[in-house]
Parts: C-alpha cells; structure tokens; sequence
C-alpha cells in the first residue's frame, strides 16, 4: 500500500510533534565521521525517535519497529511494549489507545525516514535496505535499548544491530562506524560522542559484545559530563522514578542518605 496521499498529514503530525516536544540543540557533531556510520542512542521514550527525525543533521534513516508501520498489528504491539505495565484498573483505557494511535502510527512511519525493523526472518529485508541506505550515503538511526536496566542512564542494548556492520562490509569490503549519542529532553540536548569502528577480523559475537558495551559507556559518559539534570528513561515509568545524570555510584549513595 502506498502512502504518498498521506503525506500531507504527515507533515501536520510532524509540525505538531514539533511544537509539543523539546527544541534540541545538537553538540558533538565534529565526532560524526564524514562517511555513512550508524549513529546508536538512548531510547528517551517518544523522545529519541521524534528527535533523530526532526534534528539529525545530514541524510539519515532511523530504525523503526516494523509492527508499528502496519494497520493490524499496531494495536497489539503498543499496548503490550508501552502500556502492558500499567495497573489493571486503567488497563482498559490504555488498550482502546493503542486502538486509537493506529492510524497515526501507519501514517507517520510509512512517511518518516525510517527503515522497518523485525524479529523474525524478515530481519534480513531490514539489513538489505539498511546497507543500501548507507551506500546512498546516509546514516542509519538505531535505538537499541530493551527493559533490562544497564545503569542510570541507558538501558542494555539488543546486540543484533552490530550484525548490520557484517553486512555492510560484505558488500561494500568497508568497516562501519557506530557513533554514541545521549538525549537528554529535560535540557534540549543531543550530544553526540566518539565513533567506535567495527573490526571485520573479529568474530561476531566479540563484536556485538564490544560495540554495546562501548556504545553505553560512551552514552553514559555523555550524559555524566552534561549538567546535573533529569534522565528521562526507556521505560514508560511514573516520572516520579526518573533517574539524574549524575555517577550510578553517587546517586546510589545519596538514595542510601536521603
């Protein structure tokens, strides 16, 4: 189904969401390499994805999940990755909107810069046009983060992401760059950090390991650097809970004092 008569409702979406979420600045774009790399960030809830539309410089395509893109396999998915946690008690509310966000969700994500992202064996169509958006000489857009919680800042990665350097190289004979980027709504900042260059000698599985583990130090690192301020999380949590930017060590000594 094509979607280019929905465009112009895109735009209105897209001029909205504009209005209503934060105005990011951009710091850190010296560490962006001059060739196509896979820029990795903090999930932010809404914000991450909204953000890397509207603000990521140069030609670019983000990562989006490929349920999302689809009229009849919305709704299942958004109540049960943003509202299933909820109280029971206002459960009912939550899944009639994730009734009610379908067609917003079609009509934004088939019109955005993004690329559809599954978990099954259509993966591979997700690799496919990720490699040939970067030999068009765009960046890719990824936000990795799962529920398992890494440290204050960010949330564990999802490692398979790493394969797409794999790809890249058997195609292209190129190491692909991954270059960390820290969201921060609470002070309208995207910062973004130093990119860490896959290796194609390597086994795969060392790599995936590597590549996470240098992504969310180097978000983490990002962010510790950045005035004291809110993070706001991958998990749709009461804001109450939100976490600071300061060290995991010190603001767990503080929790013990308070």
């Amino acid at each position: 189904m094509g979607y280019k008569h929905t465009y112009w409702i895109y735009r209105i979406i897209r001029w909205i969401a504009w209005l209503i979420f934060p105005k990011f600045k951009l710091s850190g774009t010296e560490n962006l390499p001059e060739e196509p790399c896979v820029i990795v960030g903090n999930h932010s809830q809404a914000n991450g994805p909204v953000a890397a539309e509207i603000y990521s410089p140069g030609k670019h395509y983000t990562w989006c999940i490929g349920e999302m893109m689809h009229w009849k396999e919305v709704p299942s998915y958004a109540f049960q990755d943003f509202w299933s946690g909820k109280p029971k008690s206002v459960r009912w509310f939550y899944r009639l909107l994730s009734y009610l966000i379908t067609p917003i969700s079609v009509i934004t994500f088939n019109n955005a810069h993004t690329i559809p992202v599954y978990h099954d064996t259509r993966l591979i169509t997700t690799f496919r046009q990720s490699v040939e958006r970067l030999q068009e000489g765009s960046s890719v857009v990824i936000f990795p983060e799962c529920y398992d919680e890494h440290n204050n800042i960010v949330h564990c990665f999802q490692d398979k992401f790493v394969d797409l350097a794999r790809f890249y190289y058997k195609k292209t004979g190129k190491e692909l760059c991954f270059v960390p980027l820290y969201i921060a709504p609470r002070i309208s900042l995207m910062v973004y950090g130093k990119p860490i260059r896959f290796c194609a000698d390597a086994p795969i599985a060392e790599e995936r390991k590597r590549i996470c583990n240098a992504l969310m130090d180097g978000i983490t690192a990002l962010a510790v650097a950045l005035p004291e301020h809110t993070v706001v999380p991958y998990p749709n949590i009461a804001k109450k809970d939100y976490p600071k930017n300061i060290p995991l060590e010190v603001y767990s000594h503080e929790e013990r004092t308070d």
